[in-house]
């Protein structure tokens, strides 16, 4: 009887701890800092004024969109980008042409021999 009770125990620990390590994975793929900001309220030096989420949501006098990480001072962020960066999914070089990740697929031209 004190083996089951044993087993038991040992068997919710191991649920607990895989339950905990969904929750904790999950929590890192969620988007990175994401505000709502007026687009029309750039000023240099101090970027753009963060408003309110309804703004981004629905169509309102604000010209509201989502911004990606950057840094928050006050009302304003700066830094940031208003598109979501995937991780490992390539980069800009900045250096002209085209750039970034290739999407080629079922139906994509790219790689085909022809006719």
């Amino acid at each position: 009887m004190a083996d089951t009770r044993r087993q038991l125990r040992s068997g919710t620990v191991v649920l607990g701890g895989m339950g905990l390590l969904a929750a904790a994975l999950t929590s890192c793929s969620s988007d990175p800092d994401k505000r709502c900001v007026d687009r029309d309220s750039y000023r240099l030096g101090k970027g753009y004024n963060v408003v309110a989420d309804k703004n981004c949501k629905s169509a309102t006098t604000v010209d509201g969109a989502y911004y990606y990480g950057g840094k928050k001072k006050g009302d304003w962020v700066k830094g940031g980008s208003f598109t979501k960066s995937g991780k490992g999914s390539g980069s800009s070089s900045g250096s002209g042409g085209s750039s970034g990740v290739d999407r080629g697929g079922f139906g994509s031209d790219k790689g085909s021999s022809g006719g």
